[in-house]
């Protein structure tokens, strides 16, 4: 018996009273106890021993006051030796094992197999092991990326092996402190239901954890390295997804510490792109991200982008590219003008989206390869302007999906790949083509840079490129506010707040009645004027938009599915007629748009 087992009472008597001096809540409580005496759990014993003996309650009660759920994008947090509410060899572990269970259970046969891949964090690399000797314990062969490579060609590999899943660890865009993993159906897309929660249900009875040694598995052929097959055939088959046009692109490429470069810089040098290079400062595959405005490699973050713009403007550069540490979203940065000196914007995701739909849709036009039956896909936080380009060239929007890549995916499965055009997402997540199901940066940058040549030869500016569609569909002005509610009070803050807007929301925002509350949890659409309610036809799920009296404007509320924050999501619009002089309707707009932050903000606090 070890010396934390005979010392069991002594440390429970500690927790049982640091709950009731306040210092512990009570499911850390009951989280502790279970890692203390469940034998499961024996490995971890003495370090949660000693962390008690230390009296380091916050910390006990930041790693352990819930079980760190599966959400959009798997399951994510900050990593930690300890704890249920942390990333640990336990907690990844479970994932892994409660994948492979399920699997067996679901699929069976004597022939199952795995992918899987890692990005450039801290313990990516051994958390990657860890997961392929959980696989091949339980009977897979595994695929194995070595060396860190983009999330989306984890789900081609998916794909391109026949696997019956995947699994991908990264934090995609998250701080330096965080690490998670992504788990892959035999479709190449995210796990969707009713798997994810069969998954779920496996990982959270997981009793034991089999492991078999990753060196011995590697040796006897159950591990094998497929890095450049994947590497070669994935590049083919991106690059078959090129338009023709021009090249003469001059592109300024950031990685942003991560993946990337191993994808991008190929692609586009495969699609005829001889100009590119690689943002110096950002190369460096490091989970720190060191040279990144706070730590934190998001593209969606336009501070990222000032000092590639500085470095762009001095080397006559065209267009600045970056994505996100597992090459899976896209961020961009063009001068407002032709003239590559003078003044320079990013885009937001939305922006992106559209400029990149019209993109796709007019290239398919001069091929001769559009009709009514194609489609392009998008989801419900995401500007309704594709919607609007895409009847303009006669072609479907599916677009009442739930956040998350992985419906795109489903949607690209449910309706048929061959008649798929582009899929997008208001978080820069973007694909054309067949050979993913997952939103892919390099093919995203590979479009971006045909588009930044064809204007170039045209004498036309990205964001005037842009600026054509708002006077051809009405200005749209989007914009998301993160509101972090973090721990165990910040949980309960969250559902007071998601309850709000269902049972009392607010009669006004920015000056405009709100007309309808469209609550995708029940189903129901309520009419603020009278309170009745009718069915509402779409997904099922934690999302709440609200309508307000000026068509085309409104606010979507949503807990994140992956961080402890409340996402709202503003929506403007004026007509086509108004927005003839866009610098008028702009200021219009901006004004709405910061009317609407005030009043969620506002209703959010009073909660």
């Amino acid at each position: 018996m070890s010396t934390t087992e005979t010392n069991q009472p002594e440390l429970l008597q500690a927790i049982d009273k640091a709950q009731k001096d306040g210092k512990l809540t009570e499911s850390a409580v009951q989280n502790i106890t279970a890692w203390l005496t469940e034998d499961r759990y024996a490995d971890y014993r003495d370090v949660v021993a000693q962390h008690i003996r230390d009296e380091k309650w916050q910390k006990l009660d930041d790693v352990f006051w819930t079980i760190i759920p599966f959400g959009t994008g798997g399951r994510r947090g900050r990593m930690y030796e300890i704890g249920s509410n942390a990333i640990n060899d336990r907690t990844i572990g479970e994932s892994a094992q409660g994948l492979a269970d399920y699997v067996v259970q679901h699929v069976g046969g004597d022939d199952l197999s795995c992918a899987i891949a890692y990005d450039t964090r801290h313990k990516s690399r051994h958390f990657a092991e860890l997961c392929a000797g959980i696989m091949v314990a339980a009977g897979f062969k595994v695929y194995f990326l070595d060396d860190y490579r983009a999330t989306p060609q984890l789900s081609f590999a998916v794909r391109e092996k026949n696997c019956d899943c995947g699994i991908m660890v990264t934090a995609s865009h998250n701080p330096p402190s965080d690490n998670a993993v992504k788990v892959y159906w035999s479709t190449g897309g995210q796990v969707l239901p009713p798997h994810d929660k069969a998954i779920i249900d496996k990982v959270m009875s997981c009793q034991d954890i089999r492991v078999a040694p990753f060196d011995e598995a590697l040796a006897d052929g159950r591990v094998e390295i497929i890095t450049d097959e994947i590497d070669t055939k994935f590049i083919d088959a991106a690059a078959a997804c090129r338009f023709k046009g021009p090249r003469d692109a001059k592109i300024l490429y950031s990685p942003l510490h991560g993946v990337g470069a191993a994808a991008v810089v190929p692609l586009l040098k495969r699609d005829g792109f001889d100009d590119v290079t690689v943002y110096e400062p950002h190369a460096e595959p490091s989970g720190d991200f060191p040279n990144v405005p706070g730590h934190v490699s998001n593209p969606e973050n336009t501070a990222v982008f000032e000092k590639p713009i500085e470095a762009a403007k001095a080397g006559g550069f065209d267009v600045v590219l970056a994505t996100d540490p597992d090459c899976d979203r896209l961020g961009v940065a063009a001068p407002l003008t032709t003239d590559v000196q003078g003044e320079w914007a990013t885009f937001n995701g939305n922006q992106i989206g559209a400029i990149l739909t019209q993109f796709v849709l007019s290239k398919a036009k001069e091929a001769g390869k559009l009709n009514p039956q194609k489609y392009v896909i998008k989801t419900l936080v995401t500007t309704e302007l594709i919607r609007r380009i895409a009847a303009s060239f006669d072609v479907r929007c599916e677009g009442d999906l739930l956040v998350g890549f992985k419906y795109i995916a489903e949607v690209v499965d449910r309706e048929g790949p061959d008649d798929f055009l582009f899929g997008t997402e208001e978080s820069h997540g973007y694909l054309v083509g067949q050979y993913c199901r997952d939103k892919d940066g390099a093919v995203a940058c590979m479009l971006i840079s045909e588009l930044a040549a064809e204007l170039k030869a045209a004498g036309k500016s990205m964001h005037e490129y842009l600026n054509d569609l708002y006077r051809q569909h009405g200005l749209h002005r989007e914009s998301l506010v993160n509101v972090f509610m973090e721990g165990s009070e910040g949980m309960a803050a969250m559902q007071r707040l998601m309850a709000a807007f269902r049972n009392d929301p607010p009669k006004s925002l920015a000056s405009i009645d709100v007309a309808a509350v469209r609550d995708y949890q029940a189903n129901t659409t309520t009419s603020i004027a009278d309170g009745s309610t009718s069915p509402l036809a779409g997904p099922n799920g934690n999302l709440i938009i609200m309508d307000l009296a000026d068509e085309g404007n409104y606010v979507a509320v949503r807990p994140s599915g992956t961080e402890p924050k409340v996402k709202f999501y503003m929506f403007t619009r004026l007509s086509p007629e108004q927005s003839q002089d866009l610098d008028q309707a702009g200021k219009t707009l901006d004004e709405r748009v910061a009317s609407l932050e005030a009043d969620i903000r506002a209703f959010a606090q009073k909660v």
